[in-house]
């Protein structure tokens, strides 16, 4: 049996105790917890003790030069996400770094300089299409059985209080680089996109109703695909009915999700069309039951670390979505759709997901609720 992966845990704060240290403990013995990281160190302290971290630190730097982890994972806010990805990835560390995976593309195709090939890479954390149902779906597609995509439905309707943006990162663009269409939609958009594929212009809306937030509350999008098929995209932080739900229309099927923050095979229904061959479709659901989870997600990583592969969720694949997120606030400013192809490095969304002027963003999402339109 290989040495156990070492691996240093960079944030102390909630994702990091509900998440990611559960994830590694259920894979005690291929996994060892060398240290955890905080810039407060007494919270570093308090979490390394309930947790039997044998070493806390303050700082990255020292962290990576007396440890030399195998793996660093980060599970920090938004902002601090880039100079502790950076500083591992030069140390030689693969990286598992929370979402949104940075704030912008250009500090997304920054941060990919300091990969190398072979490895260390960075990956992002998208567990919602690491779940067995999904990877059974992507199977399928990628075969040609349901046939082609056609529609598809992508709904993150979520519920945070006026309290949860009076944290102080939250809800700005310099630090979270977006609302619920950055922080909370972009998982199920994830999985979506990892179904579908690539994606060639969206046409979106976006607005700040309700909350005290210097981003947008709500947004609403259309996207069309490289196959065709055509999306709606529905990012909410209003709403009291808390629910994520994706639904893709084949030619021979439907297939749903309902679910909250991650689902088992139960979550998923499977319905044919009344031309489909029930035997076959019979044998469309997956034969495991894995959960979408960090757990997942893990294995997999650890994986393609063993075998010294790019991991999914990884490269052009986890910059997809942040590609589209920007491709979004554009449209939803600009009152405009917008084409994949723009997104280059000229374009001011490319720099910021708010574009050149974040106060004049700001602004148009907090129009009055009975305008329009807006004229630029």
């Amino acid at each position: 049996m290989s040495d156990p992966v070492r691996v240093a845990v960079v944030g102390a704060g909630a994702i990091a105790r509900t998440c990611h240290l559960p994830a590694l403990r259920s894979m005690a013995g291929a996994v060892e917890i060398v240290a955890l990281c905080d810039v407060d160190l007494a919270a570093a302290c308090r979490l390394a003790d309930e947790w039997n971290i044998p070493r806390d630190y303050v700082g990255i730097d020292q962290l990576l030069a007396e440890e030399s982890p195998d793996l660093v994972i980060v599970s920090t806010p938004p902002s601090a996400h880039r100079e502790p990805v950076t500083a591992a990835l030069d140390a030689g560390a693969w990286v598992w770094c929370e979402k949104p995976p940075a704030l912008s593309l250009a500090e997304y195709d920054d941060i990919a300089l300091h990969e190398r090939a072979g490895g260390p890479y960075v990956s992002y954390v998208f567990q919602h299409r690491f779940g067995s149902a999904a990877r059974r779906l992507r199977e399928l597609i990628a075969a040609g059985t349901l046939g082609s995509p056609l529609v598809a439905l992508c709904n993150t309707l979520w519920y945070r209080p006026h309290g949860y943006f009076e944290v102080p990162w939250r809800g700005r663009w310099d630090t979270e680089g977006g609302g619920p269409t950055m922080g909370h939609g972009i998982h199920q958009i994830d999985l979506m996109l990892s179904l579908l594929g690539d994606w060639t212009e969206v046409t979106a809306v976006a607005a700040t109703l309700d909350r005290r937030t210097d981003t947008e509350d709500v947004s609403f999008a259309i996207v069309r695909f490289e196959s065709g098929a055509i999306a709606s995209v529905t990012n909410s932080l209003l709403s009291p009915r808390e629910t994520s739900s994706l639904r893709f229309d084949f030619t021979h099927a439907t297939v749903e999700v309902e679910h909250l923050y991650g689902y088992n095979n139960a979550n998923w229904r499977w319905t044919p069309s009344a031309s489909a061959d029930p035997v076959a479709a019979a044998a469309w659901q997956p034969t495991e039951d894995v959960a979408s989870s960090h757990t997942a997600q893990l294995r997999q990583l650890l994986d393609s670390y063993r075998r010294g592969e790019r991991p999914e969720a990884s490269g052009a694949d986890g910059r997809r979505v942040l590609e589209f997120v920007a491709g979004l606030y554009q449209s939803a400013f600009e009152g405009r759709p917008v084409r994949r192809s723009e997104l280059d490095s000229s374009n001011p969304f490319y720099r910021s997901m708010a574009g050149g002027s974040p106060a004049e963003f700001t602004d148009l999402l907090k129009l009055t609720k009975g305008e329009a339109h807006v004229q630029h």
